[in-house]
């Protein structure tokens, strides 16, 4: 690029070109680079001081030099004013205030200008082209793409993709994979992004999506569009599940993707390193999509917390081990298809837990609500299993209980209402006693326990309160994804509050309400800010 510089016109011009062709960029930006690059070398040869300027004509090679200087009255500096007297020399007509052209000759660049010139070219150039890849490749996230490998670095493999150099970090390679310089790899544009060593662009072969799209390329259905992969989730380099639903009833899904002889479901598996792929058929009923996940497994019931987004599934005790999978692995995939927390237990372990629940819930109803332990069994039979839903339910519906009639039910619905009460009672107190403020109990949606869960994390007053973010105060939990026995992960505790199910609106309504008295002291300190 030295010899740019000083270069003959039709030389600058054709390294121009050449320039712009080669890096793919737009020829005005190298024309505006070596402007650039004449400007500085000329400020280095006047003066840092002036105001010069260059201009390159982009078709015939001209130079023009010149520095821009104001006309004034009285000169304060030489570099950039001009007097009047001397401005009309140079333009007639010019008046105090117009700023006029003072041509300047051309300048011959010595080694040290010509280099710093070519480094300002370089600089230009590459940043034109950062700025191409980038345009280029962000809106191409989700997008397969092809390249050859171009060297690993601690793990992560580059990959050439023609125009720019994506990055495949360990995390995001299929495990045990080996790959190779010269290497030829499919991969998922996963992120584009904007970085100042320039744009970075990070590939998958271990995401979802991959597979998905690599479906896509096999399966002309889900191209089309008559079949749709719903879900999908991946033990990268082991196992995979895709739930698939067919907008055409001639149309078999799961068949579709397996192909003649398995031929399109192999394409995949062999990209994919030999990862076996269950094709699952998507249901909206959540209970059967379940039951589809847990395949080969068989299941004899499913059990759905909606609330806590948890599903049971009760397995015959053969089948235990076979639905958790080696290392849990197949409840794990399924809880991610499904996008819900599976438990998977055996048929003794359900027994087991119902009858807990039953007796647990049998003793609660006969010390809160004074009755005999039949009596009590029976509205556990029943479904009744809080004192709310005995206080609080229809009176027809306790009535038409048999052995029960109108006033056993009403009776029942008043002393439930007592035993509410003196627990709320007994919760007041122990808020009190930890020293939790009254006007905690004004805010929306709180209970006396609520506020003993408050008091025992640390929050009395109403500003202790207002700190919270959202999810500190609600976020549900996020249980373990299998049984405790098959896992060692700790569970995500969640909010304080979120044993209580209470929803996200509700706590910003608790948390805004709790930041209100901040407005109003502001309110109060404005008005006494106030000059009478």
């Amino acid at each position: 690029m030295a010899t740019a510089i000083s270069a003959n016109k039709a030389e600058l011009i054709a390294i121009a070109d050449s320039v712009a062709r080669e890096k793919l960029i737009d020829k005005a930006i190298v024309i505006e680079a070596m402007e650039d690059a004449i400007q500085r070398a000329a400020r280095a040869r006047y003066g840092a001081e002036n105001d010069i300027r260059a201009k390159l004509d982009p078709n015939s090679g001209d130079l023009r030099l010149w520095r821009v200087v104001e006309v004034v009255e009285q000169v304060d500096d030489y570099f950039k004013q001009v007097s009047l007297v001397d401005a009309q020399k140079l333009q007639a007509g010019a008046v105090v205030g117009d700023f006029i052209v003072d041509p300047l000759p051309p300048i011959e660049f010595g080694r040290i200008a010509a280099q710093a010139a070519k480094q300002v070219i370089f600089q230009k150039v590459r940043d034109a082209e950062r700025e191409r890849q980038f345009e280029e490749f962000k809106d191409r996230v989700g997008e397969i793409i092809t390249g050859v490998v171009k060297r690993v670095e601690f793990g992560h493999v580059v990959v050439d993709l023609g125009r720019a150099e994506g990055v495949i970090r360990r995390d995001q390679q299929i495990p045990r994979e080996v790959v190779r310089v010269g290497d030829r790899v499919r991969s998922l544009i996963l992120n584009v992004r904007r970085e100042n060593r320039g744009p970075q662009i990070f590939l998958s072969r271990a995401h979802p999506d991959f597979m998905k799209k690599l479906f896509a390329q096999e399966v002309p259905e889900i191209y089309d569009g008559i079949i749709e992969i719903k879900a999908a989730a991946r033990d990268p380099g082991s196992r995979a599940k895709i739930g698939v639903i067919s907008h055409d009833s001639s149309i078999d899904p799961v068949g579709a993707c397996v192909g003649m002889k398995g031929s399109r479901v192999q394409a995949v598996v062999q990209e994919m390193q030999g990862e076996k792929i269950d094709i699952i058929p998507w249901s909206e009923d959540t209970a059967t999509f379940i039951v589809n996940a847990l395949q080969p497994a068989t299941v004899s019931r499913v059990v759905i917390d909606e609330e806590e987004s948890r599903i049971e599934v009760v397995v015959p005790d053969d089948q235990l081990s076979l639905a958790i999978g080696r290392r849990g692995q197949n409840v794990r995939l399924a809880s991610q298809l499904t996008s819900s927390q599976i438990d998977i237990m055996t048929e003794a372990d359900a027994s087991e837990k119902r009858q807990r629940e039953f007796v647990e819930r049998s003793e609660m109803f006969q010390n809160e609500l004074d009755v005999d332990e039949t009596l009590a069994q029976l509205l556990v039979a029943e479904g009744f299993g809080a004192l709310e839903e005995v206080a609080y339910v229809e009176l027809d519906e306790l009535a038409s209980i048999e052995g029960f009639d109108e006033d056993l039910g009403a009776e029942l619905q008043n002393r439930a209402k007592e035993a509410l009460e003196r627990r709320e009672e007994a919760a007041r107190e122990e808020r009190r006693s930890l020293g939790v403020e009254d006007a905690l109990a004004e805010m929306p949606y709180l209970t006396e326990a609520m506020l003993v869960t408050l008091g025992k994390a640390g929050i009395k007053t109403l500003d202790d309160l207002a700190d919270l973010a959202t999810d500190e105060l609600v976020q549900k939990k996020r249980p373990e994804q299998r049984r405790q026995k098959e896992s060692n992960r700790t569970e995500d505790k969640g909010g304080i509050l979120a044993e209580y199910g209470l929803s996200d609106e509700q706590g910003n309504e608790i948390i805004m309400a709790a930041r209100a008295h901040w407005f109003e002291d502001e309110g109060e300190d404005a008005v006494a800010e106030t000059p009478q």
